[in-house]
Order: C-alpha cells, then structure tokens, then sequence
C-alpha cells in the first residue's frame, strides 16, 4: 500500500510541476514535511532549493518584506475556514453527485476493450490512459503533446480529490486558488469522472500493458492523420470535379468546332465537284461554238461567190445593209455590257471583256472608213474577233446562236435584195465594189485561219496525250529495265497534261513502280521526275495526286520501293501545303522509322532532318524528339550515325529546346540501367546495386553517351550565351576563368545553363556508373571521353574548381567547394558515399572515373600521379579506404591502363611498390601487374613488366612469390616472343625445382591458361614437366593434396590435348602422363578419369588394348574400358572437342611439326640467370613450409 501511496504522490508531484502549479506544490512540499515523508518530498526540495530558478537575492528580498501582523493572520485564518467549510459543503454534493453517476459509469468501463471500440466518444479518455501508460515508460506528458482542455479538467478534479482525501487541505486550498479557470467543485459527466479517480486511474494502469497503450496512442494518431487525409482527398477531389467539368466543356467546344470543320470541309468538296462539272460543261459550249464559227466562216466564202449576180440597185443594197448593221453593232455592245455585269466575279472575265472592247473598235473603225462597204466587213470582222476570242468561256451559248443567226440573215438579204434584176445595168460599179470587197477580206482572212490552225493544233494535242496515256502502261513492261528512265519525260507529260484524274492516277502510279527494285541511282531519276511534276501542277495536285501514291508504297514487300517513299518525304514537301507537312508527310516518316529494312530507317531519319524546316510552327515537337530518340536507339549503327550527325542538329535548330532533350537523354540513360536485373539478389551487398545489361541495354546505354557527346559544343555555346556576367575575351574563347567562377559561387544570379552540368549531369552520370559491373569497359571509357571532353571545353579552372571536387566527394574524399554557391552544396555533398557498401561501390564504379575521365586530363598529370601514390604506396594505415579495397582499386588502375599514355606512370609506381618492405603492397603489385599485361606491348613486357616479376619472384616472402606466379602466367598468355616465353620458362622451372605443392599447383594453373595462346615451346615444356612430376612417387598421405594436384594436373592435360601436339610429345610425354595419373584412382576425379580414358584411346591408336592389358593390374581397366568402348561403339567415339572440357579454344591454324622427332627432356641452359633463379630456393621453400600453411589459411 505505501508503494501504490508513493506512487500517486510522485504522480501528483510531477503533475503540478509540469503544469507549472507551483504554489500547490510548495504547500505539498511543506505538508509532506510535516507528516515526516522526507523521501516523498525529495524532487520538491530539489525543485525549490534550485539557485538557477529561485536566486538567492530574490528571495531574500522578498523576506525583507512586511510580516503580516498577527490580527491579519487570524482574518485570513477564518476567512480560509470559511472557505473550507464552503468547499466541503460542496465536496459532499460533489461525492453525492459521483454516488448517483456511479451506476452509469461502471456500465461505460466495465470492459476495457468496449472502452477502446468507442474511440469517437471517449476520445478524452484515451488520451489519458494513453499519457498515464506513458508515464509508465518513463516519459513526460509532453511526449504525447500538449493536453487538451478536457484532459486538464479531468486531470484538476482528481488531483484536487486525492489532496482531499490525503489531507492535504493547505495544498488543495491553494490548488483551488491556481486554477482559476475551472470550477473544481463541478466535474463535468465523463468517462475520467469516477470516485477516487487518481488511484482509479493507477490500478488500471497497472492493470495494462504498454503493448495496448501503444497500439491506442497509434490509433488515436492514426485516427487524426486519417482525417487530415481525408480532408486533403475532399479537397482534392472538387478541384478534380471542377477541372473535369471544364475539360468537358472544352471537349465539347472543340468536339462541335471539329463538327463545323468537318461540314465545311464538305461543303467546300461539294463545291469543287459543282466547279469542276460547270468546267467540263463550259468547254463542250467552247467546242460547239468553234464548230459553229468554222461552219459560219464556210458560208460567208460561199457567198462570196455569188456577188457577181449583184448588178443593180448597189446603192439601196448598201444603205439597208449599212444601217441594218449599224442596228446590230448597237445590240452587240448592249450584249457585251450585260456580259460584263453578269461575268464581273468570273476570273476570265477581264480577258472576255478586253477582246469585245477590241471587236467594238475594229467594227467602229471598218465603219467609219469603209461606210460602202460595211455590209461585208462589219461580217468578216465579227467572225474574226468571235475566232479570236474563242478560248473565252464567258458568252451564252444561246444568246450567241441568236448573234449568229441575225448575222447570216441580214448576210443573205444584202447579198440577195429583191430588186436584183434591175442591177444589171450597174456592173461596173458592182465590180468595182467587188475587187474592193474581195482585197479587204484578203486583208482578214489570214487572222482567221491561223486561229482556227490553233484550235485544230489544241484538239489535235489533246487527242495524242489520250493515245500517249493508253499506250504507255502497254509499253512500260517491255522496255529493259536500265532503259525505262528514257519513258520519265513522256509520263509526265502524259500526267501533266491528261484532264482525266483516274488516266493521271494510273500514270503516277506507273511512274512510282517503273523499275520493281530501283538501286540508288534510278530512285534518284524518279524522284527528280516526281519533284519536277510536283513543280508544275502546284500543290492541290501534288497533295492529291502524288502523295497517296506514297502512301499506297509505304508497305510494298520490296524495301527499294519503301526507300523511294522514304525519299519522297523529304523533296516533295515544299510542294504542299504547310499544314500537310506536319500532318500526313510526319505519319508517314512515324510509319517509316519503324520499319525494318535499316536503309529505309536511314533514309527516314535523313528525310526527317529535310522536312524539319519546312514545318509551320512547333506544335509537333515533342512527336519529333520522341522520333529522334527511337532513331538514336536504334540496333543499326548506320541509322545512328545518321540521326546524330543530320537529325539531331536540325531537331536542335528547329525545335532550340535543349534543356528538354538534355533532360530526357539523361532519363533514358538511368532507365536503360534501371530495368536490367541486379547482378546478385542478396540485399545489402554490392552486386545487388549492379545491373547485368542485355545487349539492347548496353548498345542504347552507349549510343545515348555519344549523343551527350555530340551534344557538348551546343552545351556550352549556351553556357557561354546566358553568362550573366559581363563577357571577356576569355569567355567567348570557350574558356571559363576563375574570376567568373568567383562570381558564380557568390549566389547572386541564376546560371540555369551552367549548372545543370555539375549539379544533373554528373550526378546521374555518378548514378549510372554505380550500376554498371567491371567487366563494362566499354561503357565507362565513353563517360570518360565524356569527361575529358568537358575538360578541355571548359578549361582548366573548370576543371580544377568545379569537376575535381564533385567526383573526389563522390568517391568519398574531401574536397573544396568555395566555387559552388551554397545553394547547391547540399547537392554535391549528397554524392558522398554514407556506408561501407556505398564506399566499396564508389571505389569500384567512380574512382575509374575520377583517374581517367577528370585527372586523366593532360593539366592533371602531376596531380593524377600524386593521386596514384597514395592510393598505392603511401603508408595504408593512413589510407582506410585503401586497405578495405585493394581489389577494387587495383581494377581502377586497371582501367587507367586503357590509355597508354599511362602506362609508364603506373610502371613507375609499381617499381616503388616493389621495392618497399611491406608485404601486402608487393602482393597488391603482383595483382596490379597481372591486370594491366593484356593493355601494354611486348617490348614494354620485355624490359619492364618480367624484371619486376622477377624481383618478386626472388622474394623471400612465399605469399609474394605465389602471387606472382599468376602474372608470370598472363604473360605468357598475351605474348610468344621467343626470349619473354624462356623467360618465363626458366622463372617457372626455377619455381618447380622446390617441389612445393603450392608452387606446382600454382605454376601448372598459370599455364594453363597460357596454353591455347602461347607458343609450341612453352606447351611441350608444360607436357615434359607434367610428366616428371607425374612420375614422382606420391610423397604425401593427404587425400586432399593428391586430389588437388590431380585436378591441376588432368586439366593441363585436357587442355594441351585440345591444342597441337607434335607427335613425339605426345608418344614420350602425353601418353606416358596419362598412364601415371590412372594408377592413382582416389585422388582422380570420375570426369576427368573418363576424359583421360577416352583421350589415351584417341592417341594410342591400336596399341591401347595392350596398354590396357599391361596397366590392368594397376588402373582396373580389364572391364572398364570395355563398358567404356561399348558405351560409346567403334563409330561413335565422341571428339576430344566435345568430351572435354578444355580451359580455352586451340589456335585455328595449326603448326606444321615432324611426326618423327624424338623429343627428350627439355635441357634447361644453364645461365647465370638459371643460377639466380635455383639458388637456395628450394632450401628456402621447404624451410618456411610452416609460415606458408600459416599464411594460406590467414
């Protein structure tokens, strides 16, 4: 009981301190005092008794205070016992209050999981159970955060209850005092409102677990965020609605805009098809008329003929004529006038007009001058002006029937008048009049006739372009095909003259498959035969004619054929209308692109290029930069060359939206990688961050570096013009300075252009680098030329300052940033490898990076060395980084050694690392030097790379000599110089000669891996030593060994089968090898005792029944070798190059070598290098066989 006491004190304790009650407290911390609870007052007098929240010199002015006298006291007294009796008065109707709510109260927290269900209503009551479990794990009430009021008032009213019931009535008193926002007599109807509702609220504490108050404080939270997220999502979902009803809106706009379009655009084909139809019927009137002017011209010479029966009464004849026909020209003018109102919106109206304004004049002027003899001229010049005129549509065809049939009336009456008779007595005058008559329609005739010559010559026209049109797709097919070039000028004509559409249809079509697969040259004469006709019957036609030609090709099975279609994008759109360009010529090239003849994806990328220009506006660009990359992508070098060095540029010109491209490139990059699967499913390991690209990957991931590439001057030909600083000689030179750099670090002005290439390039470069495994080389040499080429383009200050620092904090090191603006330091800092995996990985995939593409530049040599030296020879205790990653640093230096320019530095460092004392780093240089022999030439093999394995070799430590064995043997694979191949055979029988397991295992491995490249020497060395070493008795009773070196030895034996062996090599050594290693079957593996079988009855030839008969007691092979011969039959024997497993592939042209030489032992010349070499080795080897086993386990 005292402990649950003790516990409701503290309990109040921290309460009234937290809520900042202090007097209350002070009056608890004296009550306790006084009932002698010292050890419950401690924190209280701990709390008062602080100097740093009570000084001392306040409180001691506060004693000098006035005392309050004793009469004082005493009303205060009774004025406090009032209250008091007040208080209690109101205490038992509170008490009787509780009595009365009691029954309803134990309904509500009867059961503690109903309790928690109604989490809505009784929210205030959660939350105090929820602080008081938390007390319970020692922490504040702060840690829940702030109370609310309820839980306040709650928290008030038991509190002043326990001191009540405690006896503390001084402290309660002035906690009454305290609160003074809160009626304490008066606690409101709640689920905390409970008799004795502290200890209440202790014993269910302890009834509970942490368990529950935890999962209540989660729901509560929980509750809350849920519905901030709801009202979040309400929100989101008006604005949502409000957006929908707009974009319906204007989906309905635009839907009846494209309803209007659509009717006009019918309206307006209706109307063609009316115009064309009024055209056809407006040139059979045009027919008919010349047919009636050549029939009226007919009559009127005719009637010429009859003149001379015209002898009297001329006088009269002519003044009737004269003003009949007077009368006539009056209706004629009247007629053209009414022409010229009704014909005034007709295009050929001005020309009819201008030719009866020339008829009027000559008929006035013929009148005016031959006024005797204008009853024939006024005729013969109406027939010639209607002749003249005959091209014209603009005249009614019946009002000139009319015109013509008045004409030959008054014709007939002046040639025939009814007084003929009496004009006999008159004939010389009429003959005289007559041979006037007769030269003035000599004077006109000729006009006639050359007319009429030029109607005749158009029908005649007309009529060859019908037979050229019906003839030519007879002739096209049995014309050679390297002639039919020779029919392109008749075609067009034909298509360009032919008024029927479906005749020119089939003639363009005609034209577009004249030759079925046109090589280069003939697409070439078409296509200027296709632009040609383009040029001359305009748009409408082309865009009606030529284009659907396109179209219909665009999937013919022949790929010359699409490629013809691909070319005719690019020539025939300036030909079109613009609107058609970006329309239907795009589909078309869309259509091409994926096509998959790689010619027609060429010629569509360069087609692309063409068309761009053309373009009305930029409406498509983002379709066109989709294109762009789909061609960049693509699988045939060809296309990509093309799309880099034609469509890229003019994307760039036409669309100038560099910063998009830039920033889908670097996408498409990341996303490439991304997709790959990771190296290694184990989380947390450093394979799991690398990705195994597929082919497609890896080609995309390349092609999309040489486009950033490519991309590089247009980089910087923007950096360089939205500098924001005041340009110098220096910047528009391309080089970047210092003090601009200065400048931009201070953060005063935006370089948008400047800063995208440190702050996203390089670190999606970074990224993309740190998925990409070792063996992709090819890779990040591209993103290192990449680098290099930002180096030299932004200069050395560049260089030093801005990409120096950005890869060095990459890889983990410090660097500088007092030239990047603080803005973005974040960012850069951010690229620092934050755990041991990212460290490691930064090591692997950026440090090549850092060494190639940044110090690799040529103004970082003696910074890239200084770099190299203490990554690899300095003291690696100063170096972390360097003794947890060797391997990952030695295949960085690896990387390095790509570039030959390299190569002497990296030789000179390793000669440091040689000839320093420490173990490991002589080990690390063996390494290093068995990397780098693939990337450096024979010469530099020969007097730089074997004198430094030769030292190491020479080591007296064991561990640097087995290293070294393995770079002894990568010489021996990339090199047959006869003098590097003695070299290493001395330096490997000099290892042999100790006869350590170790070494022999390690030597046959290395060369091993040399055979399939190496020199016949070397490999008949192996054989020869093989032997004497399998023909030594088995010193050791370890299974193990014998196993290991059996393996080591059947795999030489596999692989020098798979190469060419002279024939005594084989008889002395490869044979007799066999035999030795099937006497000892426990430590032969059964694949390599069944390949070894089956190579010795390859080799032996007949003689192996009698090899097997004298080894039988020895290798068991009495049954054996039978099973194994009906296993595989006489004929069935499979080849040594599909029964073995050979370490590589032989050489593919063999050497020719004697079948008859016999080949010894392989006598070593004994040199003063050989004596170097075998001296006191072997004493060496076996001396310190202990400290190797110690340090083949370590």
């Amino acid at each position: 009981m005292d402990v649950g006491r003790s516990s409701l004190c503290n309990f109040v304790v921290n309460f009234l301190l937290e809520e900042n009650y202090l007097l209350t407290a002070f009056e608890l911390l004296h009550e306790l005092l006084d009932d002698g609870r010292d050890d419950q007052a401690i924190r209280l007098k701990e709390y008062f008794s602080d100097a740093s929240r009570f000084p001392p010199d306040q409180i001691s002015r506060f004693n000098s205070l006035r005392v309050a006298d004793p009469q004082s006291l005493l009303e205060e007294k009774e004025t406090a016992e009032e209250k008091l009796a007040i208080s209690d008065y109101e205490l038992r109707l509170a008490q009787e209050d509780i009595l009365r709510l009691k029954s309803e109260l134990q309904k509500k927290t009867a059961s503690l999981d109903e309790l928690n269900a109604s989490l809505s209503s009784e929210d205030a009551s959660i939350n105090d159970g929820t602080k008081i479990q938390q007390q319970k794990r020692n922490s504040s009430f702060t840690d829940l955060g702030p109370l609310k009021d309820q839980e306040r008032q709650d928290l008030n009213c038991a509190v002043k209850e326990y001191l009540l019931l405690a006896g503390y009535r001084l402290t309660a008193m002035t906690f009454y005092e305290e609160v003074t926002d809160q009626n304490l007599d008066n606690w409101q109807n709640t689920p905390a409102c409970v008799p004795d509702a502290l200890r209440h609220y202790y014993y269910e504490f302890l009834s509970s677990t942490s368990e529950a108050a935890q999962e209540k404080i989660a729901l509560l939270r929980g509750n809350e965020t849920l519905l901030q997220a709801n009202r979040r999502l309400t929100e989101e979902r008006e604005n949502l609605l409000k957006n929908k009803e707009f974009m319906d809106g204007q989906m309905n706009a635009l839907t009846k805009s494209l309803e209007g379009l659509k009717k006009d655009l019918t309206d307006k084909e209706n109307l063609v098809q009316v115009l064309k139809q009024s055209l056809e019927h407006q040139r059979q009137e045009l027919d008919g008329c010349r047919a009636e002017i050549t029939s009226l011209k007919m009559h009127i010479e005719g009637s010429q003929s009859g003149k001379n029966l015209a002898v009297s009464d001329s006088d009269d004849v002519q003044s009737m004529s004269l003003e009949n026909y007077k009368e006539d020209i009056k209706k004629l003018q009247m007629e053209v006038e009414y022409l010229k109102a009704k014909k005034v919106t007709d295009p050929e109206s001005v020309n009819v007009v201008s030719s009866e304004h020339e008829i009027i004049q000559t008929e006035d002027k013929i009148i005016e001058i031959h006024e005797d003899k204008s009853s024939v001229s006024c005729h013969v010049e109406m027939v010639s002006g209607a002749v003249h005129n005959e091209g014209t549509q603009s005249f009614d065809v019946h009002s000139h029937n009319e015109c013509i049939d008045k004409r030959e009336d008054a014709l007939h009456d002046s040639l025939n008048p009814p007084n003929a008779n009496s004009a006999l007595g008159n004939g010389e005058t009429i003959l005289e009049h007559n041979g006037e008559l007769q030269a003035e329609n000599s004077s006109l005739f000729p006009k006639s006739d050359g007319v009429n010559d030029e109607a005749v010559s158009e029908k005649t026209g007309l009529g060859t372009i019908q037979i050229l049109a019906d003839a030519l797709p007879k002739i096209v097919p049995y014309v050679l095909i390297n002639h039919r070039e020779e029919l392109l000028p008749l075609i067009m004509c034909a298509i360009e003259r032919h008024p029927d559409s479906g005749t020119r249809d089939s003639l363009t079509h005609t034209l577009f498959n004249l030759i079925k697969r046109p090589d280069e040259q003939q697409r070439q004469i078409i296509m200027d035969a296709c632009v040609s006709l383009a040029e001359n019957v305009g748009e409408m036609r082309t865009e009606t004619e030529l284009l659907p030609q396109c179209w219909e090709q665009i999937n013919h099975m022949y790929e010359e054929r699409r490629l013809l279609v691909a070319q005719s994008c690019g020539e025939l759109a300036e030909f079109v209308r613009p609107e058609i360009r970006d329309s239907l010529i795009l589909s078309i090239v869309q259509q091409l692109v994926e096509d998959a003849a790689t010619v027609v994806r060429e010629a569509a990328a360069h087609n692309l290029a063409l068309l761009l220009p053309l373009f009305p506006n930029t409406d498509k660009y983002f379709k066109v930069e989709e294109l762009m990359f789909q061609l960049i992508c693509d699988p045939s070098g060809v296309v990509v060359e093309v799309t880099l060095n034609e469509l890229v540029p003019a994307i760039l010109k036409w669309g100038d939206k560099l910063d998009h491209v830039l920033r889908v490139l670097l996408s498409h990059m990341l996303s490439s990688a991304q997709r790959c699967p990771p190296l290694s499913g184990v989380e947390g390991s450093v394979e799991a961050y690398l990705r195994v690209l597929g082919e497609r990957e890896r080609w995309n991931i390349d092609v999309l570096l040489r486009l950033l590439v490519a991309l590089l001057p247009s980089v910087h030909q923007k950096v360089i013009e939205t500098c924001p600083f005041s340009t110098t000689a220096e910047t528009t030179q391309a080089v970047l300075s210092t003090s601009m750099l200065e400048l931009y670090a201070s953060g005063l002005v935006e370089w948008a252009a400047f800063e995208w290439m440190h702050a996203e390039c390089f670190p999606n470069l970074i990224q993309l680098a740190c998925m990409l495994s070792q063996k992709e080389d090819n890779l990040r040499s591209r993103i290192s030329k990449f680098l290099l080429a930002v180096s030299e383009k932004f200069g050395d200050s560049y260089l030093t300052c801005i990409m120096l620092p950005v890869f060095l904090i990459a890889v983990g090191d410090d660097a500088d940033l007092t030239f990047f603006p603080s803005a973005i330091h974040s960012r850069i800092k951010g690229l620092r490898p934050r755990s041991a995996i990212a460290e490691r990985l930064s090591t692997m995939c950026v440090l090549p990076l850092l060494l190639a593409g940044v110090l690799g530049a040529p103004a970082k040599h003696e910074q890239l060395l200084k770099y190299l030296r203490t990554l690899l020879v300095e003291d690696t205790s100063k170096e972390p980084r360097s003794t947890r990653h060797i391997p990952e640093i030695i295949e960085a230096v690896r990387f390095l050694c790509i570039y030959e320019e390299n190569h002497a530095m990296i030789i000179n460092i390793l000669w440091e690392m040689v000839v320093i004392s420490d173990i490991n780093m002589k080990i690390s240089a063996a390494k290093l030097l068995k990397v780098i022999v693939p990337y450096i030439d024979a010469k530099v093999a020969s007097t730089q790379i074997l004198p430094v394995l030769v030292t190491l070799g020479s080591d007296q430590n064991l561990n640097v000599k087995y290293a070294s064995i393995d770079a002894f043997g990568a010489v021996a694979q990339h090199f047959k110089n006869e003098m590097i191949v003695d070299k290493i055979r001395i330096q490997m029988d000099a290892f042999l000669e100790d006869g350590s397991h170790e070494a022999t295992v390690a030597v046959i491995r290395a060369l091993v891996v040399a055979v399939p490249h190496t020199t016949e020497k070397l490999k008949v060395h192996l054989l020869s030593k093989i032997f004497q070493l399998t023909s030594m008795p088995t010193s050791t009773t370890d299974l193990m060994r014998r196993r290991e070196k059996s393996n080591a030895f059947c795999e030489a034996i596999r692989a020098l089968d798979a190469s060419d062996l002279p024939a005594a090599s084989v008889q002395n050594f490869l044979i007799p090898a066999i035999q030795n290693l099937l006497k000892d079957l426990d430590a032969l593996d059964p694949a390599h005792k069944e390949a070894l079988e089956i190579i010795l009855k390859e080799r032996s030839g007949g003689a192996f029944d009698t090899i097997s008969k004298v080894m039988g007691a020895h290798i068991g092979l009495s049954s054996g070798l039978s099973s194994v011969s009906s296993f595989f039959g006489e004929g069935g024997l499979l080849g040594k190059k599909e029964t073995t497993e050979t370490v590589a592939e032989a050489p593919a042209s063999p050497m020719a070598v004697p079948t008859t030489a016999v080949v010894a032992s392989a006598a070593v010349e004994d040199t003063r290098f050989r004596r170097i070499m075998l001296g006191n080795f072997g004493d060496m080897l076996r001396g310190k066989a202990k400290t190797q086993e110690d340090s083949q386990t370590q």
